[in-house]
């Protein structure tokens, strides 16, 4: 997934609290100066309205307790009805239902209300550089759920390497040189080069380096 560079230029809050309505509109000012253009909805009917009448925006930042329904659901119609608007949750909810359920239905990121608001606005100028807006305690909880051992990826039925392609890419990933190669295998210098380009043409690639790590994450190379 590449990064995405935020504007924040103009944000949709979709908040029911007051007090946090204020504090949000007051950290996007502090982050993106008194120019950005804040819409606050507090409820997602109106947000709905408000984008269905056609407003754009740069961000959304969305709570998850909302008086007419959940946040989860709100984020997951944009993700059909805006594919293009990025949705934060900032929630006090930290359960881990509610995060994963939050970024499997589109939100890029999810931040605590709990938080100082030195760490909101770094999280927020973070956006700006096309970084990443996950509070560290969330982030440590999503790490925890990873395994701890990556399965070895099933290699993929359409690509093929011979025996021999399979020899001498083996051979390029302990970092010998085709001239090596040819030494080690009894082949010509020329079959090896053709082997090799034979080799990134089935992985789509253009380097030695390359074709090693694409073969290593095909599981066609260990």
């Amino acid at each position: 997934m590449q990064a995405q560079v935020i504007a924040l230029q103009t944000v949709l809050v979709v908040e029911d609290d007051p007090i946090a309505q204020v504090r949000a509109i007051r950290l996007l000012r502090e982050v993106a100066g008194d120019a950005v253009q804040v819409d606050v909805a507090g409820d997602i009917a109106s947000a709905q309205d408000g984008l269905d009448a056609g407003k754009r925006y740069d961000l959304a930042l969305v709570d998850m307790q909302l008086p007419d329904g959940n946040g989860i659901d709100f984020i997951a119609w944009m993700r059909a009805q805006r594919p293009t608007l990025p949705a934060v949750v900032v929630s006090s909810w930290a359960e881990e239902e509610t995060i994963l359920a939050a970024l499997r239905n589109g939100a890029i990121g999810y931040l605590l209300k709990n938080a100082e608001d030195i760490e909101l606005a770094m999280h927020l100028r973070s956006l700006q550089r096309g970084g990443a807006a996950i509070d560290p305690i969330i982030a440590r909880r999503l790490l925890e759920l990873m395994p701890q051992t990556p399965p070895t990826p099933a290699p993929r039925d359409d690509i093929h390497l011979s025996a021999r392609e399979t020899e001498i890419l083996q051979l390029v990933s302990r970092g010998l040189s085709n001239r090596e190669i040819a030494d080690a295998v009894s082949l010509s210098r020329l079959t090896i080069e053709s082997h090799v380009r034979n080799i990134y043409r089935k992985l789509a690639v253009g380097s030695r380096t390359a074709a090693v790590f694409e073969a290593q994450s095909l599981g066609l190379l260990h």
